[in-house]
């Protein structure tokens, strides 16, 4: 139950990791969260994935979280005649809307929507930004181009936009019947793709309701102007790397992807940081030195979670990449340097007794050196604000809502048993002492803090903060 690290771990699954026997393995090599990827597999596929973790959920008696990442609004060329061409540097290439198969000098882009965005001077990145092409005319169904970085291009090549706001939703019509899909099969988290503005996050929260939490993906330029907005309505961002360095000269990626973690932190919202963490492991049993230090510059940054893609969905050393990201989080996390790191940033304390109560808690936990924060919780809200404050000292929440539980397994820190709710004051101690023993997280003599709401079971009202100490509790 007690992971030895805060930073929490998010793994995709896929062909390479779709078995109760394998998701149990990546579970105890240290992943948190499992991702379903909606970009690949059908409906029946990701539910026999779905029943997997929660069968392995069965057999670990922890609560697994899991995230349904919905595949966004992808833009896509048509195909050609010979299936590809080779466009050179300083040619002219035109995309219209002509329903037939493109050559050397043209090929259909079927999205009426870049067409209205674009302008003279615009540049039109192709297949992940190996093809460059300035804008040189744009007409109602035609985009005149110059090739200014040439090369290969094949059939349904993806296309992106840097410098455009895209009059387009963030949920397509395939995400809409996804979502439907993940909502019913009971998924903990969904996350956003390509999501633009403020209103793309709203767009969905209308949809999901509180049937899930919402994680909006950061990859868009267009979405660092909206930041703050994003972020105050989204339950947890993610920093996605992928699309977002194609999109941004890649030299710019690392700082904005602690600008985000800055930001978030600052209003106490999780946030992950995901793609290419650690890519040689999709064919080799080790990562390269450089994948080590980002995975431990995030780390240090405070980020809530690291996350791995196609190394646990597809690669040949799935819970190998999982056991690495386990030690490196380990590691940095005992080094002097991260603590200070954690302290450094402040966040936006809201004038309630639950913000007081769990900033307090973090100070009274220290200055007693006490072994353990208990936050009893309902909705989460109380256990995100103790994650928002990086105490040294751990974190134990006891939830009697389960859905709970599984959600908070992406938040910093958080250590979640799924218990019945306290009836009364001095059964919230004795429950408390109970479980901070059963499940190593306390000994005899050892002090632990409790934050708690009464009446008990009323979501949002933190404002008991209580010392105890184990007394004479064994283990089971």
């Amino acid at each position: 139950m007690h992971r030895q690290r805060c930073t929490r771990i998010i793994a995709t699954l896929g062909p390479s990791s779709s078995d109760v026997e394998t998701i149990k393995k990546l579970s105890d090599a240290g992943a948190d969260v499992f991702r379903l990827n909606m970009s690949h597999g059908d409906h029946s596929s990701i539910g026999q994935i779905h029943s997997a973790i929660r069968e392995v959920e069965n057999m670990t008696g922890r609560a697994i979280g899991i995230l349904a990442d919905l595949q966004g609004p992808k833009l896509r060329i048509g195909v050609f005649d010979g299936d590809k061409v080779e466009l050179v540097q300083g040619q002219e290439f035109t995309l219209d809307m002509e329903d037939k198969p493109g050559n050397k000098d043209r090929v259909r882009l079927p999205h009426p929507e870049i067409y209205e965005a674009v302008e003279k001077g615009t540049d039109l990145l192709l297949d992940d930004g190996k093809i460059r092409l300035e804008i040189k005319k744009v007409e109602k169904n035609k985009i005149i181009t110059e090739v200014s970085v040439g090369g290969v291009i094949s059939n349904r090549k993806g296309v992106n936009v840097p410098s455009a706001i895209l009059p387009m939703a963030a949920l397509t019509v395939k995400d809409k019947k996804d979502l439907d899909f993940v909502l019913d099969l009971g998924v903990d988290w969904v996350a956003l793709s390509f999501v633009q503005r403020a209103e793309d996050v709203q767009e969905a929260r209308d949809i999901i309701g509180d049937q899930a939490k919402v994680l909006a993906k950061l990859e868009k330029p267009a979405a660092l102007y909206a930041l703050d907005e994003i972020i105050a309505l989204a339950d947890a961002v993610m920093v996605a790397r992928g699309d977002m360095g194609v999109e941004l000269p890649m030299e710019e990626v690392p700082a904005k992807q602690k600008k985000i973690i800055r930001h978030a932190r600052r209003a106490g919202k999780p946030v992950v940081v995901a793609t290419q963490m650690l890519e040689s492991m999709i064919t080799s049993p080790v990562p390269t030195r450089a994948e080590v230090s980002d995975v431990a510059n995030a780390v240090f940054d405070g980020t809530d979670a690291i996350m791995l893609s196609a190394e646990t969905a597809a690669g040949q050393y799935p819970v190998e990449a999982v056991g690495y990201m386990d030690r490196i989080a380990i590691k940095v996390e005992k080094e002097p340097s991260y603590r200070k790191a954690q302290n450094k940033e402040e966040t936006q304390l809201e004038p309630t007794s639950a913000d007081a109560l769990s900033a307090a808690a973090k100070q009274v936990a220290s200055t007693l050196e006490a072994a353990v924060i208990v936050t009893y919780t309902t909705s989460g809200s109380t256990a995100i604000r103790a994650a928002r404050e990086r105490p040294k000292t751990p974190l134990l929440v006891l939830t009697p809502n389960l859905n709970t539980a599984r959600r908070l397994a992406l938040v910093w820190g958080l250590n979640c048993v799924h218990t019945q709710d306290a009836t009364n004051f001095q059964d919230m101690i004795d429950k408390a002492c109970q479980i901070c023993v059963k499940y190593n997280f306390a000994d005899k003599n050892d002090r632990i803090v409790i934050t708690a709401g009464m009446p008990f079971g009323s979501p949002g009202k933190t404002n008991v903060l209580r010392i105890a100490r184990i007394q004479s509790y064994h283990k089971e």
